[in-house]
């Protein structure tokens, strides 16, 4: 299956946020949301960064609680790892284990066009397996 299937099921809509924002505000929208990163938005619908609960916590404990007045451009992810509609997600599970994130957002024409989590992957892949399961059990079944 594909990146842009996926995001055909569970929606193409991306909490963002501004690299000028405090990372108090950050905070809020990802327990408003109950989300795990938020893409920080950049010019033309791109992508100039993504702060995690991860990079939240690092900011903490480097600062202390005058962290959360610093701007979230200041803690952000900038070298942001993409992925395209047009990928696998078994790639995309591979790229996200080999860097050790659980957030990816997701580009079409060089834009913004989705975010999906090792979350989404996971369950996926363990409906997948269930179905192959099924299978297997009603082809032993029937012969």
């Amino acid at each position: 299956m594909s990146v842009g299937r996926l995001l055909d099921g569970k929606g193409h809509a991306v909490i963002t946020a501004r690299a000028d924002q405090t990372l108090r505000e950050a905070s809020r929208l990802l327990a408003e949301y109950r989300i795990g990163a938020v893409v920080i938005g950049g010019e033309g619908g791109s992508v100039a960064g993504i702060l995690s609960e991860r990079d939240i916590v690092r900011a903490l404990a480097q600062h202390g609680a005058e962290a959360l007045n610093h701007p979230v451009s200041q803690h952000m992810t900038r070298k942001v790892v993409t992925c395209t509609v047009a990928m696998a997600l078994q790639e995309v599970l591979e790229i996200m284990t080999a860097g050790k994130f659980r957030h990816l957002p997701v580009l079409k024409d060089g834009r913004l066009d989705g975010m999906i989590s090792i979350g989404d992957v996971v369950k996926y892949r363990l409906a997948q397996l269930e179905n192959e399961s099924r299978s297997l059990r009603d082809y032993i079944a029937a012969n």
